[in-house]
């Protein structure tokens, strides 16, 4: 796994902790838990997008920073479940003041949770000209993967966070999404490359494979994992 995607996963685990807990002091009441998935079913990144909450922010003369980034994705990601789209940007600021979610690469992963939320959404915002986001290999992002996540669905962040490290590692890949004329083809790109490592798992390259090894069925991550 890249060791940017290992760090960010390890201060996910880190801000998911205290919900864990909570879930296990309530698993008396599981009318409150969160639906539980097919195990059997690989998830897909087309799951939680739908093409409404894909952006491209084309350079328009205006000021664009890390701040105006999480909040365009927030309004994409858009009011659900009683949650408005200031309380969605606000829960995305508050996790990247721990540290940022720039993995490299051009690539960030802003993510939050919220306890009123009934299942992970996440939005894609396209910036071609690049924005500062204080990534770890200081490049700028030109590629935001947003989700929000149910506070105690605790095992869904990591889940999600290796199968976008997983589909973003392709240099030519994310070129293509960079360079897409607008939102429905960066989805239809997206559906594409899902449809195609999926169906080619057992030809995956070694490290794709170990990538996806290295987290376990609940979505932890296993010691020792590279």
């Amino acid at each position: 796994m890249h060791p940017a995607a290992q760090q960010i996963l390890g201060h996910i685990r880190d801000s998911t902790s205290e919900s864990e807990r909570r879930v296990r002091a309530q698993s008396s009441s599981p009318e409150r838990a969160a639906p539980c998935p097919d195990p059997t079913r690989i998830m897909r990144l087309t799951d939680l997008l739908s093409p409404e909450r894909v952006g491209i922010k084309r350079e328009s003369g205006e000021p664009f920073d890390k701040e105006k980034a999480i909040g365009l994705l927030a309004t994409l990601i858009g009011e659900r479940d009683g949650v408005s789209v200031a309380e969605i940007e606000r829960a995305l600021l508050e996790r990247e003041q721990l540290q940022s979610t720039g993995i490299g690469e051009g690539v960030a992963i802003p993510h939050g949770a919220l306890p009123q939320l009934s299942e992970q959404v996440a939005a894609l915002l396209i910036v071609p000209d690049g924005v500062d986001f204080q990534a770890i290999d200081d490049a700028t992002v030109r590629i935001l993967f947003g989700v929000i996540t149910p506070k105690r669905a605790t095992g869904a962040p990591l889940k999600t966070l290796a199968r976008v490290s997983r589909l973003l590692r392709n240099k030519d890949f994310r070129a293509r999404l960079v360079a897409s004329a607008d939102e429905q083809a960066v989805f239809d790109l997206i559906k594409l490359e899902e449809g195609d490592s999926i169906s080619t798992t057992p030809r995956e390259l070694p490290a794709v494979a170990a990538a996806a090894s290295s987290v376990r069925p609940d979505g932890t991550e296993k010691k020792g994992a590279t």
